[in-house]
């Protein structure tokens, strides 16, 4: 299925990012004809600002515990990262293999799969280690990943989200996603937290979360806020969101220079 190219020059991602902008709007409108409420839209509570790397061209973040992983894209710079989510010190970086564009992340037990942009490969790691273990045909545009239970889920983009088998990357299946009875294209990095999956919606700030078994958005937050001001480049979009424990999340852009610690408080 065709996706948006989301690494495309400035001027044609700030062209995409109108249109996302327009189609957002039509969702809402088309919505109130449907027979899906309206989802209200609330704002992150900021818990805390920590340190980040403003050269990372985040694409994905992990929590394993206390121990945080960070993915990072383009070509010639992509890799994997273990970062210190207190003080935001790169502890560990490790490279992938120049002609891949590193994607999305998540934690299998003692391994890492981390997604491939359009280099139709997952790469497969050791926990401990940080060494790549094997390279695993993936076919198609791969952008964010996550475990929920047994199974991977993983987005490319589109208003679809697709199961995998976390062994294999079979696929077992997928569900469109709605927002206000319109599909919702732009689902980038994943992450699955007690059955649902939360997700930034690409080219904007926006997260929301997805109930897998329907597809339904049932909760959406503006994160434009988080933005520390000052002009920024269209790339630096709010792109990955990692689960902490406890309600809080840890979510960073591309190139941020801040990452920020925060809850999403249900619509009063």
């Amino acid at each position: 299925m065709a996706v948006e190219d989301r690494h495309q020059s400035p001027a044609t991602a700030r062209s995409l990012a109108v249109g996302a902008a327009a189609a957002l709007l039509i969702g809402c409108t088309a919505g109130t004809a449907s027979a899906e409420p309206l989802v209200p839209v609330t704002t992150p509570t900021v818990l805390a600002e920590i340190p980040h790397d403003p050269g990372a061209y985040t694409e994905g973040l992990e929590f394993d515990g206390p121990t945080l992983y960070e993915s990072t894209g383009e070509w010639g710079t992509s890799g994997l990262r273990q970062v210190d989510p207190t003080t935001g010190k790169v502890l560990r970086d490790v490279p992938i293999s120049p002609k891949y564009f590193g994607e999305g992340i998540t934690v299998v037990g003692d391994r890492i799969w981390e997604l491939t942009y359009r280099d139709g490969v997952a790469i497969e790691w050791d926990r401990e280690s940080l060494t790549p273990i094997r390279e695993v045909p993936f076919p198609g545009e791969q952008w964010g990943v996550c475990l929920d239970g047994d199974r991977l889920i993983v987005s490319d983009g589109s208003a679809v989200l697709r199961f995998h088998d976390p062994t294999t990357l079979a696929e077992l299946g997928s569900v469109t996603v709605t927002r206000d009875g319109t599909p919702m294209r732009g689902i980038d990095e994943l992450e699955c937290v007690d059955g649902y999956v939360w997700t930034v919606v690409w080219p904007t700030d926006t997260i929301v979360r997805i109930d897998p078994r329907t597809g339904l958005v049932d909760r959406v937050v503006d994160g434009s806020g988080l933005w520390p001001g000052g002009p920024r480049d269209i790339a630096q979009i709010l792109s990955s969101i990692a689960y902490s424990g406890g309600g809080e999340f840890l979510v960073v852009g591309k190139r941020w220079p801040t990452m920020y610690r925060v809850r999403f408080d249900p619509a009063a």
